[in-house]
């Protein structure tokens, strides 16, 4: 299973990503996460990402797809992998399926979670961090609320505000929105209700795979998961 997971901010790609990787094994790779572990290992790739990360410049799109092409050519990527955060741009879903091609791979789908402008806002300004584990959760109003996780106290992170949530969702439509119409146009786009309960929109998710012929392991076999 390959999947890009789409959606607007705070729609709940990271949450579902992580429930899918859980249940069926594969890694939960978001663009952070690949810069961060590429500048870790101190590879010639991270090397570069580094003086632009340390600058407060964007990583340029040829060296996100090399350093993307380089995380799934790991041998924990084999068996499949969800990508959260990546593509940002009709640009670079075409080089992340040249660079997959390379590696003889494709996107098998992408999950666009849908949720209304007007609900995406409100869980940005909602949505606190932990200080002690870093885990995500949304409050009610002002209310305090200590982490579910750990126990630790929640903060608000200082973009997380209704001014800086209206600035992300117009880049997205400028710059994210033509992604889903670049995979739909593809065949392979997967619409889900992202107003639903987690859980719901969850099984959504499996069973609109499942429909696309896409059969799912939870990895317990030795054959994993098998794309039909």
């Amino acid at each position: 299973m390959r999947l890009v997971m789409l959606g607007l901010p705070a729609a709940g790609k990271g949450t579902q990503g992580r429930l899918i990787s859980e249940q069926y094994r594969i890694p939960h790779v978001s663009t952070g996460s690949m810069f961060r572990g590429a500048m870790r290992s101190n590879t010639k790739l991270g090397r570069q990402a580094r003086r632009y990360i340390d600058a407060g410049e964007l990583v340029p799109d040829a060296l996100a797809i090399a350093i993307v092409k380089e995380r799934l050519a790991q041998p924990d990527c084999r068996r499949g992998f969800l990508l959260d955060g990546f593509p940002r741009t009709v640009q670079q879903a075409e080089s992340l399926d040249n660079a997959l091609n390379e590696i003889n791979m494709d996107v098998d789908a992408a999950v666009n979670i849908q949720i209304s402008e007007a609900e995406a806002i409100r869980r940005i300004a909602n949505r606190r961090v932990c200080s002690q584990c870093g885990s995500t959760t949304r409050v009610v109003g002002n209310k305090q609320a200590v982490c579910t996780e750990c126990n630790g106290p929640l903060l608000q992170r200082p973009d997380d505000n209704e001014e800086t949530a209206r600035n992300r969702l117009l880049v997205y439509l400028a710059q994210t929105q033509p992604v889903v119409d670049y995979y739909r146009q593809r065949g392979n786009l997967v619409p889900v209700n992202g107003l639903q309960p987690i859980e719901k929109v969850y099984q959504q998710i499996i069973q609109r795979l499942k429909r696309m012929g896409i059969e799912l392991s939870d990895g317990g076999g030795q054959n994993g998961v098998i794309i039909e």
